[in-house]
């Protein structure tokens, strides 16, 4: 009897948690599963599913948006709750925070497991005083969860980290294999969203004081605008240094494979990640990497410092400015550190976290 296995996050627009989740719901369906993706909404810009993969629409209706807040909380759950009872999947897997909560709050009566999943820094994200509260209420409900990082299952109460898996993100199968450059340009490089925690102003910061000891190097940042204003603080960081001939924000494009892979080095800078798909297809691509050490201990998770790549201090634009400039003058170190990364793909391709996620609900269906 084929498995019905159901997804429950919010949308897919591009983010790390949606891109795991559209690869993974693509590769069950391949496998054989039936496979539910239960959104909240639909976003501008989502990343694909295959025509075998069902998405349903869980969130709010007409009308709700004139009701309470409160009020609209408890209609998800509603809606959640009447899609489980309906659908009957094997397990219900949630992914990040309100998605956790929501499926938790639905599951009681129905019979159906429910897979949590963590998928960012637990500090800021799950300490608030409603945290507090619904944690020890919900959390002991979950079949099992799913971490990213130790340093994300060390934050929660042991009966979760016993009853869990770390499980790193899969990579697209794009980044994997990608030849060597024959030679690489003057470019550092970086990919992700323009978004607060990233700390692209301190890459900026750092860049341009690279750029007065190498001035033929150039910077490049791949990513779409997340409009909280991080676009507007790097355009006027831009203008004020008159940097336009050596900065350039690239915006989104879906051939990283191509646009990265010769860049002399890839700078990830961020104050906080879960576990940073960037940084993980830069890796596959054998990029030189200097990157922050940042919590909740993504990088540190795939990456040692001087073997495949290079860890600094968070906040430290001196050390990124530093590491950068090694980077560059130190191509042959570059080369190792890169050829390191690529070994990455062994254990993080997109079949051997299959497998990983597969196992682990099979455990938990077979013995609900």
């Amino acid at each position: 009897m084929k498995r019905k296995i159901a997804f429950h996050l919010n949308c897919l627009e591009q983010g790390g948690a949606e891109r795991v989740v559209s690869n993974l719901a693509n590769q069950f369906a391949r496998e054989g599963y039936d496979v539910l993706l239960a959104t909240e909404w639909y976003g501008e810009n989502e990343f694909s599913i295959d025509r075998e993969v069902r998405r349903v629409h869980v969130g709010l209706r007409e009308g709700d948006e004139k009701k309470s807040r409160i009020a609209q909380f408890l209609l998800r759950v509603k809606y959640l709750r009447e899609f489980m009872k309906k659908e009957r999947p094997d397990i219900l897997i949630a992914f990040a925070q309100r998605a956790n909560y929501r499926a938790l709050m639905a599951a009681p009566g129905t019979g159906i497991p429910v897979l949590i999943s963590i998928r960012t820094d637990p500090v800021g994200h799950y300490d608030a005083l409603s945290d507090k509260i619904q944690i020890p209420l919900l959390f002991p409900r979950a079949a099992g969860c799913v971490f990213q990082t130790e340093g994300q299952r060390d934050f929660f109460a042991p009966y979760l980290q016993e009853n869990s898996r770390v499980i790193l993100n899969p990579i697209h199968d794009k980044y994997l294999g990608v030849p060597e450059p024959a030679e690489r340009k003057k470019e550092v490089v970086q990919s992700g969203r323009l978004v607060d925690f990233k700390n692209q102003p301190m890459l900026l910061q750092a860049f341009i004081q690279v750029h007065k000891k190498h001035p033929d190097y150039i910077l490049k940042i791949y990513g779409g605008d997340s409009f909280d204003g991080t676009k507007e603080i790097l355009e006027d960081i831009i203008e004020k240094n008159d940097a336009g001939s050596y900065i350039r924000l690239m915006g989104a494009s879906d051939s990283l494979e191509k646009d990265l892979t010769d860049a002399a080095v890839y700078a990830f800078s961020s104050d906080w990640e879960g576990l940073p798909n960037a940084l993980l297809e830069a890796m596959a691509l054998g990029l030189p990497i200097v990157a922050t050490d940042c919590p909740c201990g993504g990088p540190r998770t795939v990456m040692e410092d001087g073997v495949n790549g290079l860890l600094i201090p968070i906040k430290d634009p001196k050390a990124l400015e530093e590491g950068i400039n090694r980077l560059i003058e130190n191509p042959g170190l570059g080369e190792q550190l890169g050829k390191n990364a690529r070994k990455i793909g062994e254990i993080a391709n997109g079949e051997a976290i299959f497998r990983q996620w597969r196992d682990y609900i099979e455990e938990i269906v077979g013995g609900k």
